[in-house]
C-alpha cells in the first residue's frame, strides 16, 4: 500500500526565522508555502518536498534527519563551505575523509553538517543501485 505514495521529510526547528534565513542564505532555498510561525515547505527541482515546522524539540536527534542527493559532492561541499557552512566529521570504520567529505568502499561520498537548528544533515552521491 505504502510502495505508491510519496515520503516527505519534517524537519524541526527552534527558531523559525532563523531557520529560514539559514536555508535561503546558506543553501539558496526558499519556501514554496509558509504559515506563519508554524511551517515552511521547500520544493526542490529535483521534485523533493520537505517542511521546517516551528517545535522546541529541534537539533535534538543525534542522527541524519535529511540527504541530499548530488552529482557532485566535493563542489557542492566547496560551495557550502564558502557560504559558512561547516562540516562534521564522525569517527566510522572504514571510512576515509578529505576536505570534509567521507567516502567508504562501494559507497560513494558523503558529507555532513548541521543547519541553524542543530538538526544533522547530509549530502551524498546516492545510494548504491539507486538510479
Amino acid at each position: 500500500m505504502l510502495n505508491s505514495a510519496t515520503v516527505t521529510a519534517n524537519i524541526p526547528a527552534g527558531d523559525l526565522k532563523r531557520a529560514r534565513d539559514f536555508y535561503a542564505d546558506k543553501l539558496g532555498l526558499i519556501p514554496s508555502f509558509e504559515m506563519a510561525d508554524v511551517m515552511m515547505v521547500y520544493q526542490t527541482d529535483g521534485g523533493t518536498v520537505f517542511s521546517v515546522y516551528q517545535t522546541e524539540y529541534a537539533g535534538q536527534a543525534g542522527h541524519t534527519i535529511a540527504q541530499w542527493h548530488v552529482e557532485d559532492v566535493e563542489a557542492e561541499v566547496r560551495d557550502l563551505k564558502q557560504k559558512g557552512v561547516a562540516f562534521e566529521q564522525y569517527d566510522m570504520p572504514g571510512m576515509q575523509w578529505h576536505d570534509g567529505v567521507a567516502s567508504m568502499e562501494g559507497m560513494g561520498k558523503a558529507a555532513w553538517f548541521k543547519d541553524s537548528e542543530g538538526n544533522i544533515l547530509c549530502i551524498d552521491d546516492g545510494f548504491p543501485g539507486q538510479p
